[in-house]
C-alpha cells in the first residue's frame, strides 16, 4: 500500500512484456524478529566460550607447557586441514546456515553511514540528484499512461477476435472446416490409414450421444483449472458459471482517468436475473508527493463491484443458519434463524469500500490485495489466453517456469544424502523411515 492509499503494479518490462505479465499486488511486511535457531546458537557458542575459559585457568602451568608443545609440533598442513573440516561440519549445520542467512538479510540494504560522512557541500550535489529523480519519476507516470493508450487502441484490434471466439463457445457461430483445422506436432502425426480410423470412431461416438452445441462449460472449466480461482469456487457456483457465456475487458475512454471494467457475461438462467455482472477497477499513474520515491508504475486506487439481483432463494453468498436460544429467566428454549454470509465466487463482485483517507484495516487491506492480483490477473492473463487455460496448455507454460527451481531442490536433497553417507558417524537404522512407511 502506497502513500496514497493505492496498491503498485510492479511494470518491470518495457514492450510486449510490459503488456502481456502478470502484475501483482504486494504489501510490506515488518521484519521478523531472530529465530529461536540463532538466539539458541548464540547462546551455546557463548556457553562453549566459558567451559574453554573456565577448563584453561584450572589448568596446572606445566601442563599448559605441555599443551604449547604439542600445539608447536603440530605442523601448519594439519592446521589447515582441522579447521576446513570445522568449516564444512559448521556449514552443512542447518541451525547455523539458517542464522548466517538471518544476518546477511539485515544487513541487506541497511544504511553505511557512508552519506552522514560526507562534507555538506556534496550533500547539496546529493540533494540535486534526488530532484532529478523526483522528475524521473514524473516521467516515467507520463510512460505508463501512453502504455495504457497503447493497450486501449490494440484492445479493439483484439476485440473482434474475442467476440468470434465467445460465438463459437455459445453456438452463435459454426466454424469453417478450414478455421477448424489444427496442425499437429511433428510426434503427433499420423499416417492416412490412422487418421480414417480416428475419423471414423469419432463419427461413430457422434452418432451415439446427443450433438452438443457450442463449446459447454467453457469458462467454468478455465475457472476449475486456474489455482487462483479455483481457490475462490464452491460447490454452489458451479451451476451458475455453466451460464457464464465470455469475459470481456473494457478500458477508459481517451481523456478520463485510467481505469477498466471487467465484463462478465450470462445467458439466462435460474438464479439473478442479470445479464451483465462487472468489477471496474480505478488506477491512478503519478508519483505521491509525500513519497515521490516509491512510485513503481500505475496504482490500483480502489475498485467497485456491482447488485446481483438474485431470485428468491437462490442467493449463494448468504447463507441462512438456525440457533438455538435459552430464556434466562423461565428457562424455555426457542429456535432462531439468521442470514450470514456465504463463501463464494460471486462475493467478488462486493469488494470492500476505501475510504477517503484511504486508511484500511489490516484485513480490508488483504482482502483487496488478493482482488487486485485477481482482477490484473483475469484481466493479462484469462482473457486474451481464455483457450489455452481451458485445454491446460497455458497452465503448463506456467508450471515449467518452476522446473529449475525444483532441479535444484533435488541436487541439494541429494547432496544431503551424499553427506549423511560420508559421515562416519552415520548410522541408516537411525534415520526415519519415510512417511508412507511409517505405521499407522
Amino acid at each position: 500500500m502506497s502513500a496514497g492509499g493505492g496498491i503498485s503494479l510492479p511494470f518491470t518490462a518495457i514492450g510486449a512484456e510490459c503488456l502481456s505479465s502478470t502484475r501483482t499486488s504486494s504489501l510490506r511486511s515488518p521484519a521478523s524478529p531472530p529465530p529461536a535457531a540463532q538466539r539458541s546458537i548464540t547462546r551455546d557458542s557463548a556457553e562453549m566460550a566459558d567451559i574453554d575459559n573456565k577448563d584453561q585457568a584450572e589448568m596446572d602451568p606445566a601442563d599448559m607447557e605441555d599443551v604449547e608443545d604439542v600445539e608447536e609440533e603440530e605442523t601448519g598442513e594439519d592446521e589447515n586441514s582441522k579447521a576446513r573440516q570445522l568449516t564444512v561440519q559448521m556449514m552443512q549445520n542447518p541451525q547455523i546456515l539458517a542464522a548466517l542467512q538471518e544476518r546477511l538479510d539485515g544487513l541487506n540494504g541497511s544504511p553505511s553511514g557512508y552519506m552522514e560522512s560526507l562534507p555538506k557541500i556534496v550533500k547539496r550535489r546529493v540533494n540535486a540528484l534526488k530532484n532529478l529523480q523526483v522528475k524521473c519519476a514524473h516521467i516515467e507516470a507520463k510512460f505508463y499512461e501512453e502504455v495504457h493508450e497503447l493497450e486501449r487502441k490494440y484492445a479493439a484490434l483484439y476485440q473482434p477476435l474475442f467476440d468470434k471466439r465467445s460465438d463459437i463457445v455459445k453456438a452463435a457461430y459454426e466454424p469453417t472446416d478450414e478455421e477448424c483445422e489444427w496442425k499437429a506436432d511433428e510426434e503427433e502425426e499420423l499416417t492416412d490409414e490412422m487418421k480414417e480410423k480416428a475419423k471414423l470412431e469419432e463419427e461413430k461416438k457422434d452418432e451415439e450421444k446427443e450433438d452438443p452445441k457450442g463449446i459447454p462449460e467453457f469458462w467454468s472449466t478455465v475457472f476449475k483449472n486456474v489455482d487462483l480461482l479455483s481457490d475462490m469456487l464452491q460447490e454452489h457456483d458451479e451451476p451458475i458459471l455453466k451460464h457464464l457465456q465470455d469475459i470481456k475487458v473494457k478500458f477508459s475512454d481517451p481523456g478520463q482517468p485510467m481505469s477498466f471494467t471487467l465484463e462478465f457475461l450470462f445467458e439466462p438462467n435460474d438464479f439473478f436475473t442479470n445479464t451483465l455482472l462487472t468489477k471496474t477497477y480505478k488506477m491512478r499513474s503519478e508519483p505521491d508527493e509525500s513519497d515521490p520515491f516509491s512510485f513503481d508504475g500505475p496504482e490500483i486506487m480502489c475498485c467497485t463491484g456491482c447488485t446481483i439481483d438474485w431470485t428468491k432463494g437462490k442467493n449463494v453468498t448468504l447463507k441462512t443458519i438456525k440457533k438455538k436460544q435459552k430464556h434466562k429467566g423461565r428457562g424455555t428454549v426457542r429456535t432462531v434463524t439468521k442470514t450470514v454470509p456465504n463463501d463464494s465466487f460471486f462475493n467478488f463482485f462486493s469488494p470492500p469500500e476505501v475510504p477517503e483517507s484511504g486508511e484500511l484495516d489490516e484485513d480490508s487491506e488483504a482482502v483487496l490485495a488478493a482482488d487486485f492480483e485477481i482482477g490484473h490477473f483475469i484481466r493479462e492473463r484469462i482473457v486474451p489466453r481464455a483457450v489455452l487455460y481451458f485445454t491446460g496448455e497455458a497452465i503448463e507454460d506456467d508450471d515449467d517456469d518452476y522446473d529449475e527451481e525444483g532441479e535444484e531442490a533435488d541436487d541439494e536433497e541429494g547432496e544431503e544424502e551424499a553427506d549423511e553417507e560420508n559421515d562416519p558417524d552415520y548410522d541408516p537404522k537411525d534415520a526415519a523411515p519415510p512417511a508412507e512407511c511409517k505405521q499407522q
